[in-house]
This record gives C-alpha cells, structure tokens and sequence, in this order.
C-alpha cells in the first residue's frame, strides 16, 4: 500500500471507529487533563491523541495536514522529570529579557516548521531517500534552537549522541528539560542498527520503542486484539 492510500486508509478507519460527537467529547476531556498537567497548554496533544495525522499549530490555531506520511520513530523516555510550566515561564522570560536575540530564533523555529511541512507532502506524494535527509537536517537544527531557547538538558544531549554515533538523528519533544524525545527511523533502517541502539538507551537507564507518527488517533481495540505482553500490562494495573 503506497502512502497515499495509507492515508486514505488511516482516515476511513478513523471515521469508522468513532462518530464526530463523540472524537469531541474524548478531545475535549483529554484538553481538561492538559490542563491540569501544563496549566494553559496549546491543545495541540489532546488533538493529535484523539484525531491522529499531523497537525499544524500557528498562532493559536490547530489545521489537520491534508497528506501525511507514516514515519517510524524511536519514542525515547529519558525519566529525567520536568515541569512544563516552569520550562514555558522560563522561555517567555528569556524572550522579555533579550527579545533582539530569542525573536530571530523563534522566526527560525517557524521556517523549519513551514520547510518540514512542504517535505511531510513530497514524502506524501512521491518519497525519495533525498526526504528523509532534509528531515534529518532539520530535526538537527530544530533540537540546537531548543536549546537555545533554553529548553534543552544533558540526558537529551546524551539521546543525541547515541543515536548520531549509529546515524540517527533525534530531538527533544514535549516541553524538553528531561521528558521524551523522538529519533527518525529511515523507511530502509537497519534492523539490526536499530535494536543495537534501542539496547544502548536502555543500558543509559532510558525506555525506549519504536513506533510510528502519521497513524490514527484514539482507538477501540477488542480484547482479543491485544498481543499478550499488552494484556498483561493492562491486567497488571
């Protein structure tokens, strides 16, 4: 199945699952929880959680990207605990106090948004090796402008480092200060490069998976879909 039809799948399958009403009730409860969590967050985690895809957040404002690829990622938990408010405070005081400096770097953020989102539709349309690099590049520069911005910390420079010595590439996501982060698994991606790095984060005291971005969002599953090692999770709670 090419990517378009993924796509178009993912958003059948969504539609299936759920009635409008009731993907609206579930977003509208999980932004409650973000609230207690991050105090005023964007909206933008309840939203991709209940909807799926990729979402564009500008100025307030949350638009669905019409065509998106399905990417694998390693989602990276660093354990190092953060506080989302005090990480945003610590932002917006560091942009009051040299805004000559920070304003430039937040214009700079943006454009890596607008040139991964342009990528994110050529993948869509017709993907190349060629892609997946500029995205490479820019996970890069984007996880140097968090940190510049402040947001940065010494477990997700120690992420980077690993996963650059296999040729991943990876950046903070979530508030940074510690948290998550995520590394880009090319479509051809070793499996083996893959496993050794996932063992390396493990053996750095992280949890690490692999899984994808660009999927559906909330779902239902049957008990008897669950593999064995999810139900017992579940079972054990």
């Amino acid at each position: 199945m090419d990517t378009k039809e993924h796509s178009e799948t993912l958003k059948l399958h969504t539609e299936s699952w759920w009635s409008k009403e009731e993907l609206e009730l579930i977003n509208s409860w999980a932004f409650q929880g973000e609230r207690v969590i991050h105090g005023t967050p964007s909206g933008v985690d309840n939203a991709v959680g209940t909807w799926g895809g990729i979402l564009r957040y500008h100025a307030g404002t949350i638009t669905p990207l019409s065509r998106v690829p399905v990417l694998r990622i390693l989602l990276t938990n660093t354990k190092v605990p953060r506080s989302t408010k005090s990480l945003v405070a610590g932002v917006r005081d560091k942009i009051k106090k040299f805004p000559s400096v920070m304003h430039p770097v937040l214009e700079s953020i943006s454009a890596v948004s607008v040139t991964c989102e342009l990528t994110l539709e050529e993948i869509a349309s017709d993907p190349m090796p060629e892609h997946y690099a500029v995205l490479e590049e820019l996970i890069d520069i984007n996880q140097h402008h968090l940190q510049v911005l402040g947001v940065g910390h010494a477990s997700l420079d120690t992420l980077c480092r690993t996963t650059l010595a296999h040729g991943l590439h990876s950046k903070l996501t979530g508030a940074g200060g510690g948290g998550c982060g995520i590394t880009l698994l090319r479509p051809d991606a070793d499996c083996s490069v893959v496993q050794n790095v996932i063992q390396e984060l493990k053996d750095c005291g992280y949890d690490c998976w692999e899984t994808s971005i660009g999927v559906p969002g909330v779902c239902l599953h049957s008990a008897s879909s669950l593999t064995e090692e999810v139900a017992q999770a579940l079972n054990s709670n």
